[in-house]
Protein backbone atom coordinates (compact mmCIF):
# COMPACT_ATOMS: atom_id res chain seq x y z
CA UNK A 1 0.00 0.00 0.00
CA UNK A 2 1.34 3.14 -1.02
CA UNK A 3 1.08 5.95 1.74
CA UNK A 4 -0.52 8.64 -0.75
CA UNK A 5 -4.19 10.49 -0.19
CA UNK A 6 -5.88 12.56 -2.55
CA UNK A 7 -8.32 14.80 -1.27
CA UNK A 8 -10.51 16.46 -3.77
CA UNK A 9 -12.30 20.09 -2.23
CA UNK A 10 -15.64 21.40 -2.82
CA UNK A 11 -13.42 24.52 -1.87
CA UNK A 12 -10.01 25.51 -1.05
CA UNK A 13 -9.27 25.42 2.74
CA UNK A 14 -10.11 28.75 4.33
CA UNK A 15 -9.16 28.27 8.12
CA UNK A 16 -9.66 31.95 9.15
CA UNK A 17 -12.76 32.13 8.09
CA UNK A 18 -14.43 29.08 8.55
CA UNK A 19 -14.78 26.10 10.84
CA UNK A 20 -15.13 23.64 8.03
CA UNK A 21 -11.58 24.80 7.05
CA UNK A 22 -10.56 24.70 10.16
CA UNK A 23 -11.19 21.37 10.13
CA UNK A 24 -9.94 20.57 6.65
CA UNK A 25 -6.93 21.77 7.92
CA UNK A 26 -6.47 19.39 10.83
CA UNK A 27 -7.50 16.38 8.28
CA UNK A 28 -4.19 17.65 6.08
CA UNK A 29 -2.05 18.21 9.30
CA UNK A 30 -3.29 14.51 10.54
CA UNK A 31 -2.25 12.94 7.62
CA UNK A 32 1.19 14.59 7.05
CA UNK A 33 2.15 13.88 10.75
CA UNK A 34 1.73 10.71 9.87
CA UNK A 35 4.03 10.53 7.22
CA UNK A 36 1.41 10.63 4.53
CA UNK A 37 1.92 12.09 0.47
CA UNK A 38 -0.52 14.78 0.57
CA UNK A 39 -2.04 15.89 -2.90
CA UNK A 40 -5.25 18.37 -2.55
CA UNK A 41 -7.23 19.18 -5.76
CA UNK A 42 -10.54 21.43 -6.57
CA UNK A 43 -12.37 22.39 -9.33
CA UNK A 44 -13.12 26.03 -7.34
CA UNK A 45 -12.00 29.24 -8.26
CA UNK A 46 -9.18 30.77 -5.98
CA UNK A 47 -10.73 32.74 -2.73
CA UNK A 48 -8.64 35.75 -1.12
CA UNK A 49 -8.74 33.85 2.29
CA UNK A 50 -6.96 30.27 1.26
CA UNK A 51 -4.84 28.94 2.99
CA UNK A 52 -1.04 28.47 1.31
CA UNK A 53 -1.64 24.44 1.98
CA UNK A 54 1.57 24.41 -0.82
CA UNK A 55 3.46 25.77 1.49
CA UNK A 56 2.91 22.56 4.10
CA UNK A 57 4.15 20.62 1.32
CA UNK A 58 0.88 19.70 0.24
CA UNK A 59 0.61 18.73 -3.85
CA UNK A 60 -2.09 21.32 -4.97
CA UNK A 61 -4.07 20.52 -8.27
CA UNK A 62 -6.91 22.65 -10.29
CA UNK A 63 -9.31 20.24 -11.30
CA UNK A 64 -12.51 20.76 -14.18
CA UNK A 65 -15.86 19.21 -13.38
CA UNK A 66 -17.81 17.20 -15.43
CA UNK A 67 -14.17 16.30 -17.80
CA UNK A 68 -12.55 13.01 -18.24
CA UNK A 69 -9.24 14.96 -17.25
CA UNK A 70 -9.83 14.09 -14.37
CA UNK A 71 -9.39 10.23 -15.17
CA UNK A 72 -6.12 10.50 -16.74
CA UNK A 73 -4.74 12.73 -13.59
CA UNK A 74 -5.83 10.31 -11.16
CA UNK A 75 -4.56 7.16 -13.09
CA UNK A 76 -1.39 9.06 -12.56
CA UNK A 77 -1.70 9.51 -9.05
CA UNK A 78 -2.74 5.86 -8.01
CA UNK A 79 -4.02 7.43 -4.33
CA UNK A 80 -4.70 4.82 -1.66
CA UNK A 81 -7.19 6.95 -0.04
CA UNK A 82 -9.06 9.53 -1.66
CA UNK A 83 -11.35 11.76 0.67
CA UNK A 84 -14.24 13.71 -0.86
CA UNK A 85 -15.34 17.08 0.91
CA UNK A 86 -18.58 17.06 1.18
CA UNK A 87 -21.22 14.25 -0.40
CA UNK A 88 -21.21 16.85 -3.52
CA UNK A 89 -17.65 16.21 -4.87
CA UNK A 90 -18.47 12.52 -4.11
CA UNK A 91 -21.09 12.46 -6.77
CA UNK A 92 -18.83 14.09 -9.27
CA UNK A 93 -15.75 12.58 -8.74
CA UNK A 94 -16.60 8.80 -7.23
CA UNK A 95 -17.59 6.79 -10.16
CA UNK A 96 -14.65 7.96 -11.90
CA UNK A 97 -12.33 7.29 -8.79
CA UNK A 98 -14.33 3.79 -8.55
CA UNK A 99 -13.80 3.14 -12.60
CA UNK A 100 -9.83 4.22 -12.14
CA UNK A 101 -8.81 3.73 -8.55
CA UNK A 102 -11.16 0.47 -8.02
CA UNK A 103 -8.67 0.00 -4.63
CA UNK A 104 -8.58 3.25 -3.53
CA UNK A 105 -10.02 4.06 -0.47
CA UNK A 106 -13.16 6.46 -0.39
CA UNK A 107 -13.74 8.38 2.48
CA UNK A 108 -16.53 11.48 2.89
CA UNK A 109 -15.72 14.18 4.79
CA UNK A 110 -19.02 15.90 6.02
CA UNK A 111 -18.34 18.98 7.35
CA UNK A 112 -21.99 18.61 8.60
CA UNK A 113 -25.02 16.90 7.28
CA UNK A 114 -26.31 18.91 4.21
CA UNK A 115 -29.50 17.72 4.33
CA UNK A 116 -30.54 18.29 7.99
CA UNK A 117 -29.34 22.13 7.39
CA UNK A 118 -31.59 21.59 4.39
CA UNK A 119 -34.63 20.21 5.99
CA UNK A 120 -34.18 22.94 9.35
CA UNK A 121 -33.88 25.63 6.76
CA UNK A 122 -37.43 24.56 5.44
CA UNK A 123 -39.10 24.29 8.41
CA UNK A 124 -37.72 27.87 9.57
CA UNK A 125 -39.02 29.48 6.06
CA UNK A 126 -43.00 27.43 7.09
CA UNK A 127 -42.62 28.17 10.72
CA UNK A 128 -42.33 24.57 11.76
CA UNK A 129 -40.54 23.80 14.97
CA UNK A 130 -36.86 22.59 14.41
CA UNK A 131 -37.07 19.11 12.80
CA UNK A 132 -34.95 16.00 14.56
CA UNK A 133 -34.11 14.31 11.38
CA UNK A 134 -33.04 14.83 7.67
CA UNK A 135 -36.28 14.34 5.63
CA UNK A 136 -35.98 11.29 3.63
CA UNK A 137 -38.45 12.82 1.25
CA UNK A 138 -36.33 15.28 0.11
CA UNK A 139 -34.01 14.97 -2.21
CA UNK A 140 -30.82 16.60 -1.09
CA UNK A 141 -31.23 13.74 1.49
CA UNK A 142 -31.62 11.03 -0.38
CA UNK A 143 -28.76 12.02 -2.38
CA UNK A 144 -26.66 12.12 0.74
CA UNK A 145 -27.93 9.21 2.55
CA UNK A 146 -26.62 7.48 -0.67
CA UNK A 147 -22.98 8.94 -1.00
CA UNK A 148 -22.53 7.67 2.26
CA UNK A 149 -23.75 4.02 1.30
CA UNK A 150 -21.96 4.42 -2.04
CA UNK A 151 -18.65 5.28 0.77
CA UNK A 152 -16.21 3.32 2.38
CA UNK A 153 -16.13 5.36 5.26
CA UNK A 154 -17.71 8.89 5.94
CA UNK A 155 -16.30 11.75 8.81
CA UNK A 156 -19.69 12.72 11.01
CA UNK A 157 -18.06 15.58 13.19
CA UNK A 158 -21.60 16.00 15.62
CA UNK A 159 -22.90 12.74 18.22
CA UNK A 160 -26.63 14.25 17.18
CA UNK A 161 -25.99 13.53 13.08
CA UNK A 162 -24.38 9.77 13.93
CA UNK A 163 -27.12 8.96 16.41
CA UNK A 164 -29.28 9.97 13.42
CA UNK A 165 -27.57 8.05 10.87
CA UNK A 166 -27.43 5.28 12.53
CA UNK A 167 -30.88 4.85 14.35
CA UNK A 168 -33.13 6.71 12.00
CA UNK A 169 -31.52 5.90 8.55
CA UNK A 170 -29.89 2.60 9.73
CA UNK A 171 -26.20 3.26 8.20
CA UNK A 172 -23.66 0.17 9.51
CA UNK A 173 -21.38 1.49 12.34
CA UNK A 174 -18.73 0.57 9.96
CA UNK A 175 -18.85 2.88 7.68
CA UNK A 176 -18.99 6.00 9.99
CA UNK A 177 -16.52 7.39 12.32
CA UNK A 178 -17.45 10.39 14.37
CA UNK A 179 -14.77 12.75 14.43
CA UNK A 180 -15.47 16.36 16.07
CA UNK A 181 -13.98 19.40 14.63
CA UNK A 182 -10.08 19.63 14.52
CA UNK A 183 -7.87 22.74 14.50
CA UNK A 184 -10.24 24.38 16.31
CA UNK A 185 -8.04 25.33 19.58
CA UNK A 186 -5.82 28.50 19.56
CA UNK A 187 -3.82 30.37 22.69
CA UNK A 188 -4.76 33.12 23.96
CA UNK A 189 -4.79 36.38 26.36
CA UNK A 190 -7.46 35.79 29.02
CA UNK A 191 -8.47 38.90 30.52
CA UNK A 192 -10.75 39.12 33.69
CA UNK A 193 -14.43 39.60 33.36
CA UNK A 194 -13.74 43.46 34.53
CA UNK A 195 -10.72 44.09 31.38
CA UNK A 196 -13.70 42.60 28.36
CA UNK A 197 -16.47 44.50 27.63
CA UNK A 198 -19.33 44.07 25.05
CA UNK A 199 -20.87 41.01 23.19
CA UNK A 200 -19.60 39.94 19.88
CA UNK A 201 -20.84 37.44 17.11
CA UNK A 202 -19.31 35.63 14.58
CA UNK A 203 -20.05 34.04 11.34
CA UNK A 204 -19.04 33.27 7.56
CA UNK A 205 -22.06 35.61 6.06
CA UNK A 206 -22.04 32.51 3.17
CA UNK A 207 -23.40 30.66 5.20
CA UNK A 208 -27.09 31.05 5.53
CA UNK A 209 -27.54 29.88 8.97
CA UNK A 210 -25.25 32.96 10.32
CA UNK A 211 -27.10 35.41 7.89
CA UNK A 212 -30.70 34.62 9.88
CA UNK A 213 -29.33 34.38 12.98
CA UNK A 214 -27.62 38.21 12.44
CA UNK A 215 -30.90 39.28 11.42
CA UNK A 216 -32.38 37.84 14.59
CA UNK A 217 -29.90 39.28 16.85
CA UNK A 218 -30.75 42.77 14.77
CA UNK A 219 -34.35 42.63 14.90
CA UNK A 220 -35.51 40.53 17.46
CA UNK A 221 -32.89 39.98 20.61
CA UNK A 222 -30.49 43.03 20.61
CA UNK A 223 -32.78 46.07 21.19
CA UNK A 224 -34.27 43.94 24.47
CA UNK A 225 -30.29 43.73 25.44
CA UNK A 226 -29.59 47.32 24.65
CA UNK A 227 -32.88 48.31 26.35
CA UNK A 228 -31.37 46.99 29.38
CA UNK A 229 -27.63 47.68 29.12
CA UNK A 230 -27.81 51.35 26.88
CA UNK A 231 -24.03 51.71 27.06
CA UNK A 232 -22.72 47.77 25.65
CA UNK A 233 -22.04 47.37 22.19
CA UNK A 234 -22.42 44.05 19.92
CA UNK A 235 -19.62 43.18 17.43
CA UNK A 236 -20.24 41.54 14.91
CA UNK A 237 -17.65 39.63 13.02
CA UNK A 238 -16.97 37.02 9.71
CA UNK A 239 -16.05 36.61 6.29
CA UNK A 240 -17.27 37.89 3.36
CA UNK A 241 -19.97 40.08 4.85
CA UNK A 242 -22.54 41.61 1.65
CA UNK A 243 -23.71 45.07 1.52
CA UNK A 244 -26.77 43.83 2.92
CA UNK A 245 -25.17 42.79 6.53
CA UNK A 246 -22.54 45.99 5.94
CA UNK A 247 -26.00 48.21 6.00
CA UNK A 248 -26.61 47.10 9.60
CA UNK A 249 -23.86 49.01 11.13
CA UNK A 250 -25.29 51.36 13.47
CA UNK A 251 -23.53 53.47 16.33
CA UNK A 252 -25.87 54.76 17.66
CA UNK A 253 -28.02 51.21 18.35
CA UNK A 254 -24.80 49.85 19.21
CA UNK A 255 -24.68 47.09 16.67
CA UNK A 256 -21.33 47.00 15.01
CA UNK A 257 -20.33 45.65 11.93
CA UNK A 258 -16.76 45.04 11.51
CA UNK A 259 -16.81 41.85 9.07
CA UNK A 260 -13.46 40.11 8.65
CA UNK A 261 -10.78 39.97 11.21
CA UNK A 262 -7.49 38.44 10.16
CA UNK A 263 -7.09 36.89 13.95
CA UNK A 264 -9.80 35.82 16.27
CA UNK A 265 -7.42 34.82 19.08
CA UNK A 266 -6.96 38.68 19.71
CA UNK A 267 -10.39 39.57 18.94
CA UNK A 268 -12.53 37.51 20.81
CA UNK A 269 -11.07 37.58 24.32
CA UNK A 270 -11.72 41.47 24.06
CA UNK A 271 -15.61 40.49 24.60
CA UNK A 272 -17.49 39.33 27.61
CA UNK A 273 -20.17 37.21 26.05
CA UNK A 274 -20.87 35.06 22.87
CA UNK A 275 -24.33 35.38 21.51
CA UNK A 276 -25.58 32.65 18.62
CA UNK A 277 -29.13 33.13 18.06
CA UNK A 278 -29.16 29.99 15.23
CA UNK A 279 -32.22 28.83 14.24
CA UNK A 280 -31.16 26.34 11.80
CA UNK A 281 -27.91 24.38 10.85
CA UNK A 282 -26.12 21.09 11.40
CA UNK A 283 -22.96 19.76 12.81
CA UNK A 284 -20.57 21.41 15.37
CA UNK A 285 -20.47 25.12 15.58
CA UNK A 286 -16.92 26.40 15.35
CA UNK A 287 -17.67 29.89 16.62
CA UNK A 288 -19.24 28.28 19.74
CA UNK A 289 -15.97 26.76 20.09
CA UNK A 290 -13.95 29.78 19.70
CA UNK A 291 -15.94 31.80 22.18
CA UNK A 292 -14.61 28.74 24.41
CA UNK A 293 -10.97 29.13 23.43
CA UNK A 294 -11.56 32.14 24.38
CA UNK A 295 -12.32 31.44 27.71
CA UNK A 296 -16.11 33.46 26.68
CA UNK A 297 -19.08 32.04 28.38
CA UNK A 298 -22.01 32.04 25.58
CA UNK A 299 -26.10 32.42 24.82
CA UNK A 300 -27.01 30.11 22.39
CA UNK A 301 -29.54 27.84 21.14
CA UNK A 302 -30.27 24.41 20.73
CA UNK A 303 -29.32 24.21 17.43
CA UNK A 304 -26.04 26.10 18.49
CA UNK A 305 -25.54 23.53 21.11
CA UNK A 306 -26.04 20.52 19.36
CA UNK A 307 -23.07 17.95 19.32
CA UNK A 308 -21.02 20.01 21.82
CA UNK A 309 -22.61 20.06 25.54
CA UNK A 310 -26.20 19.84 26.64
CA UNK A 311 -28.27 22.78 27.81
CA UNK A 312 -27.26 21.60 31.29
CA UNK A 313 -23.71 21.61 30.98
CA UNK A 314 -23.37 24.36 28.95
CA UNK A 315 -21.05 27.07 29.82
CA UNK A 316 -23.57 29.96 29.73
CA UNK A 317 -26.84 29.31 28.41
CA UNK A 318 -29.28 27.74 25.81
CA UNK A 319 -32.87 28.49 25.05
CA UNK A 320 -34.81 29.11 21.67
CA UNK A 321 -37.03 32.04 23.35
CA UNK A 322 -35.66 35.05 22.30
CA UNK A 323 -36.85 37.05 25.37
CA UNK A 324 -34.72 34.91 27.77
CA UNK A 325 -31.95 34.81 25.53
CA UNK A 326 -31.92 38.43 25.19
CA UNK A 327 -32.60 37.86 29.52
CA UNK A 328 -29.86 35.57 30.14
CA UNK A 329 -27.46 37.59 28.18
CA UNK A 330 -27.63 40.40 30.20
CA UNK A 331 -27.43 38.61 33.20
CA UNK A 332 -24.37 37.07 32.03
CA UNK A 333 -22.66 40.38 31.19
CA UNK A 334 -23.77 42.19 34.68
CA UNK A 335 -22.92 39.36 37.04
CA UNK A 336 -19.59 38.25 37.90
CA UNK A 337 -20.21 35.48 39.96
CA UNK A 338 -22.58 33.73 37.33
CA UNK A 339 -19.86 34.67 34.87
CA UNK A 340 -17.29 33.01 36.44
CA UNK A 341 -19.76 29.83 37.23
CA UNK A 342 -20.53 29.53 33.54
CA UNK A 343 -16.35 30.26 32.67
CA UNK A 344 -15.57 27.42 34.86
CA UNK A 345 -17.34 25.10 32.86
CA UNK A 346 -15.74 25.27 29.25
CA UNK A 347 -13.13 22.75 30.36
CA UNK A 348 -14.85 20.49 31.32
CA UNK A 349 -17.03 20.43 28.12
CA UNK A 350 -14.07 20.77 26.15
CA UNK A 351 -10.97 18.65 27.35
CA UNK A 352 -12.89 14.80 26.97
CA UNK A 353 -14.47 15.38 23.27
CA UNK A 354 -12.23 18.15 21.41
CA UNK A 355 -8.83 16.69 22.15
CA UNK A 356 -7.48 17.36 19.00
CA UNK A 357 -4.05 15.42 19.23
CA UNK A 358 -6.39 12.30 20.05
CA UNK A 359 -8.61 13.23 16.92
CA UNK A 360 -6.20 13.09 14.81
CA UNK A 361 -4.64 9.62 16.20
CA UNK A 362 -8.25 7.93 15.64
CA UNK A 363 -8.16 9.36 12.11
CA UNK A 364 -5.16 7.71 11.22
CA UNK A 365 -5.53 4.49 12.27
CA UNK A 366 -8.82 4.25 11.14
CA UNK A 367 -7.63 5.30 7.27
CA UNK A 368 -4.77 2.97 7.47
CA UNK A 369 -7.01 0.09 8.85
CA UNK A 370 -9.51 0.42 5.84
CA UNK A 371 -6.10 0.41 3.14
CA UNK A 372 -4.99 -2.29 4.57
CA UNK A 373 -8.06 -4.89 4.93
CA UNK A 374 -10.31 -3.08 2.27
CA UNK A 375 -11.70 -6.31 0.26
CA UNK A 376 -13.05 -7.56 4.17
CA UNK A 377 -14.65 -3.91 4.88
CA UNK A 378 -16.40 -3.89 1.62
CA UNK A 379 -17.45 -7.99 1.76
CA UNK A 380 -19.17 -7.02 4.66
CA UNK A 381 -21.94 -3.91 2.88
CA UNK A 382 -24.27 -5.59 1.18
CA UNK A 383 -25.94 -1.98 -0.11
CA UNK A 384 -22.40 -0.37 -0.99
CA UNK A 385 -22.75 -2.99 -4.27
CA UNK A 386 -26.39 -2.41 -4.27
CA UNK A 387 -25.88 1.61 -4.28
CA UNK A 388 -23.17 0.63 -7.07
CA UNK A 389 -25.73 -0.95 -9.81
CA UNK A 390 -26.32 1.10 -13.12
CA UNK A 391 -29.87 2.06 -12.65
CA UNK A 392 -28.84 4.05 -9.75
CA UNK A 393 -25.88 6.31 -10.93
CA UNK A 394 -27.25 8.98 -12.93
CA UNK A 395 -24.81 11.49 -11.55
CA UNK A 396 -22.49 9.58 -13.29
CA UNK A 397 -24.78 9.55 -16.70
CA UNK A 398 -25.70 12.64 -16.00
CA UNK A 399 -21.61 14.05 -15.98
CA UNK A 400 -20.48 12.12 -19.21
CA UNK A 401 -23.76 13.69 -21.39
CA UNK A 402 -22.51 17.17 -19.80
CA UNK A 403 -19.25 16.35 -21.11
CA UNK A 404 -20.13 15.44 -24.47
CA UNK A 405 -22.25 18.27 -24.69
CA UNK A 406 -19.14 20.50 -23.73
CA UNK A 407 -16.93 18.77 -26.39
CA UNK A 408 -19.53 19.52 -28.97
CA UNK A 409 -19.78 23.30 -28.13
CA UNK A 410 -16.24 23.37 -28.33
CA UNK A 411 -16.18 22.13 -31.95
CA UNK A 412 -19.02 24.16 -33.17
Amino acid sequence: MNKRVLIIGFVWPEPNSSAAGQNMMGIIHALKQADWEVHFASAATDSYHKADISALGIHCESITLNDSSFDNYIARLTPSVVIFDRFMTEEQFSWRVKRTCAEAVRIINTEDLHSLRHTRHEAVKRSHPTPYVSDIENEITQREIAAILRSDLTLIISEHELTMLTEKFHIPHQQLLHLPLLETAFHCENPTFAHRKDFVWIGNFRHAPNWDATLQLKQHIWPKIRQKLPDANLTVLGAYPPKKATQLDDNKSGFRVKGWVEDISRELPLHRVMLAPLRFGAGIKGKLLAAMHANMPSVTTSVGAEGIASAKEWPGFVTDDWQLFAHQAVTLYENSNYWHEQQARIAEVLAPKFDTKHNKARLVTRISQLAEQLDKHRAALPLQFVMWQQSLRSTQYMSQWIEEKNKTKSQV
